[in-house]
C-alpha cells in the first residue's frame, strides 16, 4: 500500500500523486497539526501559521504561493533542513507531491524566488522568537533581518482556521 487516508476522505497516494488527490482541507488539517523545527521550538508553532505569515510579507501576486510554499508538508511532514539533505529518496518523493500540488492550484513550477526570500526572512523571525537561545550563526541567516513584528505562535485549531481565512482571501475571485 503506498496511500494514505487523509482527512476529507480521499487516497492520497505517494507512488503517484495526482492534482485531484490534493484537497485544500486536507492541507489545512495536516500544517495545522505540524509542528516547524522537528517540535523542538520552544512553543508548538505550526507550519500552518508559518505559511500563513509567508502569505502576508510577499506582494499580492506571490501570495497564493507562499501560503501554499510548505503543502507538500501536509503529506511529507516538516524534516529540519539537515536531515533532509540527507534524505535524496525522500526530496524525490517531496518533489513529485509538490508538482502535483502546484499543478492542482495552477502554482509556477518552481518556487519563485521572492517566496524563497520570505521564508529565510520568517526562518531568521522564528529562530529570534521560538527558538532557544543560542549563539551558533546559521549560514543560510547571514545577512538577514528578522521581521520587526514578533511572532506569537497560535495552537493548532486557530492556525489552521487563519490558514483557510487566508486561502478564502486569496481565491474568492478565483475560485
Amino acid at each position: 500500500m503506498t496511500w494514505i487516508l487523509t482527512n476529507s476522505g480521499k487516497h492520497f497516494d505517494y507512488a503517484d500523486p495526482q492534482p485531484d488527490q490534493i484537497d485544500i482541507l486536507d492541507i489545512a488539517q495536516g500544517l495545522a497539526n505540524e509542528c516547524r523545527y522537528a517540535g523542538q521550538c520552544r512553543v508548538f508553532y505550526s507550519v500552518a501559521q508559518h505559511s500563513t505569515l509567508a502569505s502576508q510579507i510577499v506582494s499580492h501576486e506571490h501570495a497564493l504561493e507562499a501560503l501554499l510554499h510548505d503543502a507538500s508538508e501536509a503529506y511529507c511532514k516538516d524534516i529540519p533542513r539537515p536531515l533532509k539533505h540527507m534524505l535524496p529518496d525522500y526530496q524525490a518523493i517531496e518533489h513529485r507531491v509538490e508538482a502535483a500540488i502546484r499543478e492542482r492550484f495552477r502554482l509556477p513550477a518552481a518556487m519563485s524566488q521572492q517566496v524563497k526570500w520570505a521564508d529565510v526572512i520568517l526562518l531568521a523571525t522564528e529562530r529570534r522568537d521560538l527558538m532557544p537561545a543560542d549563539k551558533t550563526p546559521w549560514p543560510v541567516l547571514e545577512g538577514v533581518s528578522p521581521l520587526e513584528r514578533k511572532i506569537m505562535a497560535a495552537h493548532a485549531g486557530r492556525a489552521q482556521s487563519l490558514f483557510l481565512k487566508r486561502w478564502v482571501e486569496l481565491t474568492r475571485d478565483h475560485h
